[in-house]
């Protein structure tokens, strides 16, 4: 296991590092710095600057248009993205629903959907969890009921992170009651702007409105817009949430927030405190060994090993470290920290934080968000029971 970059890596590193300089606009970087809200505005502007250099689709093969990188080169891609102060990439289009219309959607499909994903023009959500089916997917509700040549549509999901931007949303829906759960599942792609179709945000402890309600009722949806075969959902499902939960871990913005925990540490005057800077170096040490745990992969996969099946595993640890860098954050500013103020998260209104920082006001709001990154894309209880069957058998 070769865990080094070779010069040609490195060569491929620095290049992306001199374009992501030269193309990522400092407002936008400046935002992701310091936590601030980021507008749709924002996140699509970026999303278009890489489509337009072809590497939104960054993860794609050369055949659907994307840059044909190898695992090591999306890791340095990514990397360095991220410590350059870009917003991440909104994966529900070019990493989740995209790679399942590659394996298991049609030719027509294919040339369809892909351009406007690749482009940034097309924002899409993700109809997957709903009242009492989180971790649990296989007991969907949601109902399509194919008549002709379209299927109508009853039912709910929630927690549809940004869906009040969406533009079309892919999503299971039970197409069958008979047999096991999963065998009744279809995957089906939905435009959101068609009749029945309504969407209702739920604000969060951070005062975003973040996540959402979408619900249907008897939407039509043509028959042409099923991928793959009917009550064959679940498998796709599953080639989907491997990416999810790889995505979720992101470990390079962990580096990222971890320098921004230091600067906080600094400018509050705790970091030459021991037991804090020990917190820290907890911290580090923890973000260190997923890292590697990473690269062990991308190493398998550059040798044509195959690779530890550890999506669950990596989203387990990533997320505990997205909670205990916003922990601490909190500690280093004390009780400056507390106070939930929602303009705090518009850029320029730090200033008049009260007997504060400025870095300190949206400290509250990443505290509250981050409450979620162990539950959502399946709650890290039932990841561990996964991993461990996987490992222990």
């Amino acid at each position: 296991m070769d865990l080094a970059f070779t010069p040609e890596e490195q060569k491929f590193r620095e290049d992306i590092r001199a374009w992501v300089q030269a193309n990522l606009p400092a407002d936008i970087s400046d935002k992701v710095h310091n936590a601030l809200r980021l507008s749709r505005d924002d996140m699509q502007r970026w999303a278009k600057i890489l489509g337009k250099k072809g590497w939104l689709g960054h993860g794609w093969p050369t055949e659907f248009g994307g840059p044909g990188w190898n695992a090591v080169q999306k890791h340095l891609f990514e990397e360095e993205c991220a410590l350059a102060g870009a917003p991440r990439v909104v994966p529900f289009g070019p990493v989740m629903v995209a790679p399942v219309i590659m394996a298991f959607g049609s030719p027509e499909q294919q040339k369809r959907f892909l351009p406007g994903i690749a482009s940034g023009e097309v924002w899409w959500s993700q109809g997957y969890s709903e009242p009492g089916s989180g971790s649990d997917l296989a007991s969907v509700k949601c109902r399509a009921e194919r008549q002709g040549d379209k299927y109508i549509v009853n039912g709910q999901k929630t927690w549809t992170t940004l869906g009040q931007y969406g533009e079309w949303i892919f999503c299971l829906v039970r197409t069958s009651t008979e047999g096991k759960p999963q065998t009744g599942i279809s995957f089906l792609l939905i435009d959101m702007k068609s009749p029945g179709v309504s969407v209702r945000p739920i604000v969060l402890l951070d005062g975003e409105a973040e996540v959402n309600e979408v619900w249907f009722d008897n939407v039509e949806v043509p028959a042409e817009n099923l991928i793959g075969e009917e009550n064959k959902g679940w498998t796709y499902a599953k080639h989907l949430l491997s990416h999810e939960r790889t995505n979720i871990a992101d470990v390079n913005r962990a580096k990222r927030e971890l320098e921004r925990l230091k600067r906080i540490a600094k400018a509050e005057g705790v970091y030459d405190d021991v037991r804090f800077r020990d917190e820290i170096a907890k911290l580090e040490v923890d973000v260190v060994a997923l890292e590697m745990l990473v690269l062990r992969v991308l190493s398998a996969e550059k040798s044509g090993k195959n690779s530890l099946d550890i999506a669950g595993l990596l989203k387990i640890r990533g997320s505990e470290i997205q909670q205990r860098y916003s922990e601490l954050m909190m500690l280093a500013a004390g009780p400056f920290s507390l106070p939930f103020i929602e303009e705090a998260m518009e850029a320029g209104w730090q200033g008049d934080f009260p007997g504060g920082l400025p870095g300190d006001a949206p400290l509250a709001s990443t505290y509250f968000n981050m409450r979620k990154t162990t539950i959502y894309g399946g709650s890290n209880e039932v990841q561990r029971n996964i991993v461990s069957q996987f490992v222990l058998g």
